[in-house]
């Protein structure tokens, strides 16, 4: 079924495509793109199932054969993005009805929207590392764009650090993609399992440190994330929440994939870098939010600093950690992008994003209260929730691998994760309105459900662990065992050759 495999990139391209042909016709618009993120849905749901049955699935553009072809390839960690992503992207499409402003639509969010989910689905599933970098671009014009629809000042500033720092991190992307085709003369993915193992070791560990600082500015890792806080909480929140939750995974994912598929030639080096890299994210990322007092600059910062906890279950390259990552990422995708949701709420009931000009939420609105609690407190770490489980496992590896300073950098932060959570509930929902403020409406149920959709599989996530452990666990041993993915996207004489050479 390898058609399953082209279906997140072609169905959100086909609904762009339609949604562009409908220019001015804003009802068309809306219908095509929920509809589309509806199906999107259901077909990459369809795919994991695919994928964990019958295991990697590839197919081969034009039928040229890899490494000569174009080649889409899922296992079982592109599939459980595609679908966990898509999953946010629906809940965002139903959110945005009632988020997005006339105007902005007039503009072209809608076929926008499409064309980034587009973006990330082929980054997740291209099994090339060029076309990598083009799934990059396209997802960086959509965000650019949608970044800046509006043209309010404050937008077009943070747009435009967003772009110029992702500009350079598509040179430096393209450049190293140019010299490790030098090296080895091809860049299919499966292809470079085994050819850059051919390679003398420095220059790969070269090549190794050019794809980190080029997917590193992506995942604003530490000390490449300025431009994210800058950016993330200017555009409106159906903008920013689908830019929270996968934006910086793509990056991540990206990460995962080359330092397991393609450089595990010298781990001792290549991941202590990354294991320093992720204590220091954590660190800056969590003190940066604890600095802040408006609800999206603090939602932001948090974003920098769990994508240090995803960074350190990638660098403890153990298959508990793997695991552990995976389900941060998971994890991570669900509630901070249902926070940044009901940040949204928050406003449209309080009138602002200020911690100081907020108040009595819980008083007024109870259920916004809890829907803010279940992701803040899965953020936070507390059980059974699914952060729990994902700082729990990471942390776990980190004790089992003996790097128990990275362990007690992870810990600390969680603590004061939870001080910019509780910072955030006693400002915005326990405390008294501030005298001259008055509260607006309940938000419509429109907007309501998606949060609480995501809500809940917050805690299905936590509560209902196993199978998506279990998922996770067959993620990492196959990132582990790059022969099972050369092996589907080159053949079995390729996947003996590299396991002769591992």
């Amino acid at each position: 079924m390898s058609w399953l495999v082209v279906a997140p990139v072609a169905l959100p391209l086909a609904a762009a495509a339609i949604a562009f042909a409908a220019s001015g016709r804003v009802a068309l618009q809306r219908a095509v793109s929920t509809v589309a993120s509806g199906a999107l849905l259901v077909l990459s749901v369809l795919l994991l199932v695919e994928v964990s049955r019958s295991g990697v699935q590839v197919m081969q553009g034009g039928g040229w054969q890899a490494p000569f072809g174009v080649s889409l390839v899922a296992d079982h960690l592109s599939a459980i993005m595609v679908a966990v992503g898509a999953a946010m992207a629906f809940a965002v499409a139903i959110y945005a009805l009632r988020d997005i402003d006339p105007h902005r639509e007039s503009l072209g969010y809608h076929p926008l929207f499409q064309v980034l989910l587009a973006g990330i689905n082929g980054a997740f599933l291209t099994g090339d590392l060029f076309n990598l970098y083009v799934w990059f671009e396209v997802l960086l014009i959509a965000s650019f764009v949608l970044l800046t629809l509006g043209n309010r000042r404050d937008q077009l500033e943070g747009g435009l650090k967003y772009v110029a720092t992702n500009l350079v991190s598509s040179m430096l992307l393209l450049a190293a993609i140019g010299l490790t085709y030098g090296a080895t003369g091809t860049l299919n993915m499966a292809d470079l399992a085994g050819a850059l193992r051919e390679v003398p070791p420095e220059l790969a560990t070269a090549l190794a440190m050019l794809f980190l600082i080029a997917f590193g500015i992506k995942a604003a890792v530490f000390p490449l994330f300025f431009w994210l806080p800058a950016s993330y909480h200017t555009p409106p929140v159906s903008v920013s929440a689908i830019f929270a939750a996968m934006l910086t995974k793509v990056g991540v994912y990206a990460l995962i994939r080359a330092f397991t598929l393609l450089f595990a030639h010298d781990v001792a080096y290549t991941h202590q870098v990354l294991l320093w890299i992720a204590g220091f994210t954590m660190v800056t990322g969590v003190l940066g939010a604890a600095a802040q007092n408006e609800f999206r600059k603090i939602l932001s910062f948090h974003i920098v600093s769990q994508i240090g906890y995803m960074i350190m279950g990638l660098a403890l390259a153990t298959p508990l950690a793997l695991a552990g990552a995976i389900y941060f990422v998971i994890h991570n995708i669900v509630a901070k992008g249902n926070l940044f949701l009901v940040s949204g709420l928050a406003q449209r009931v309080g009138g602002s994003f200020e911690l100081a000009k907020l108040g009595g939420l819980y008083r007024h609105t109870p259920l916004l209260g809890v829907l803010f609690l279940i992701p803040a407190f899965s953020l936070g770490g507390f059980p059974p929730l699914s952060g729990f489980w994902a700082k729990l496992l990471v942390v776990l590896a980190g004790i089992e691998a003996q790097s128990y300073w990275i362990v007690a950098i992870a810990l600390a932060v969680g603590l004061l994760t939870i001080y910019s959570m509780t910072k955030i509930w006693q400002a915005a929902f326990w405390s008294p309105l501030p005298e001259g403020r008055t509260l607006g409406p309940r938000p419509p149920w429109a907007m309501v459900a998606p949060v609480v959709g995501l809500a809940v599989l917050t805690l299905v996530l936590g509560i209902w662990i196993a199978p998506f452990f279990a998922l996770m666990e067959a993620a990492a041993t196959e990132l582990l065992d790059p022969t099972v993915y050369v092996g589907a996207v080159l053949g079995d004489a390729a996947a003996a050759a590299l396991e002769a050479v591992r």
